[in-house]
């Protein structure tokens, strides 16, 4: 085997640093979508802002500030696709996993905003946004109510619309990440982070035949099944991903990676939700 030296090292990182940051795409069809067109780009923004600013009715403050606030997100978005790197993904095109990444780059930046508000300001923050809030009160529903009463009636009446919510999620996880391990450890992961932190989000709290075939059996394991199918049937590209045994801290890639990415980023939403007093059924909450 041959010795690792420096000089090898460095190229393996310059060759990740390019395969992650600045992949490139294979198999161009249309030309005309993968060449820039920055002049053209500016000047339509440009032209498109111009119309918006002048023609627009300035009556209402609030629909000044709305149309403010579109802007400073539409020119962050274009800005996003014309300097953020590529990343890993190309497909259907890179300038939508661009707009992707901005989207998280800016939502985080609203989160340092809202990190040196008070509580009283972000409510009213969030009453202006969305004025159905209003008459939002903190959810004061049983969660995990009577377990031993099982039946076939009872689960009926835990379908909800968010149900198929669930399942077609799990259907688009299943389409990115295209393995049934690590599919499963996610799965099981947050079902495990719903119990450990429902005493701070009350409504975390399941009976658990809804946690294990509501939850796991029924939707994640359907939507896991159906996504692996299409992905099968649409003939789509296999990932292989790395062994744990090959890396050298095999902990690492489940908790840092599966459990704290992914369980603590969706329980971070779902704490946002109960300290602003959004009900689950809100369409505006921040989850």
């Amino acid at each position: 085997m041959a010795p690792v030296t420096r000089e090898s090292v460095i190229e393996d990182d310059q060759y990740f640093r390019v395969i992650i940051n600045e992949r490139t795409v294979d198999d161009i069809s249309l030309d005309f979508f993968y060449k820039p067109h920055t002049i053209t780009l500016l000047i339509t923004c440009i032209s498109g802002l111009l119309y918006c600013a002048f023609t627009r009715n300035e009556e209402s403050p609030e629909q000044n500030i709305w149309n403010g606030l579109s802007c400073v997100l539409f020119f962050f978005l274009i800005i996003s696709v014309l300097a953020f790197p590529n990343g890993p993904f190309t497909r259907p095109h890179p300038a939508i996993w661009r707009i992707v990444f901005g989207l998280s780059v800016f939502y985080f930046m609203v989160l340092l905003f809202l990190l040196f508000q008070t509580h009283t300001d972000i409510r009213r923050m969030m009453i202006w946004l969305f004025p159905d809030l209003i008459d939002s009160g903190p959810d004061e529903k049983d969660y995990a109510v009577n377990c031993s009463d099982m039946s076939f009636q009872r689960l009926w009446n835990s379908l909800d619309v968010f149900i198929l919510c669930h399942f077609f999620g799990w259907v688009t996880k299943a389409l990115l990440i295209r393995h049934y391990g690590i599919l499963w450890t996610i799965s099981v992961m947050w079902e495990i982070t719903e119990v450990v932190f429902a005493h701070l989000l009350p409504n975390f709290a399941e009976c658990w035949w809804d946690a294990i075939l509501l939850d796991i059996v029924l939707c994640n394991g359907l939507g896991i099944w159906l996504g692996m199918w299409l992905c099968r049937k649409l003939e789509i590209r296999d990932y292989h991903w790395e062994s744990i045994n090959l890396t050298e801290c095999w902990w690492d890639a489940i908790l840092l990676d599966i459990v704290l990415c992914n369980g603590l980023g969706i329980w971070l939403g779902m704490w946002l939700c109960r300290k602003l007093e959004i009900r689950d059924y809100h369409w505006e909450s921040i989850k």
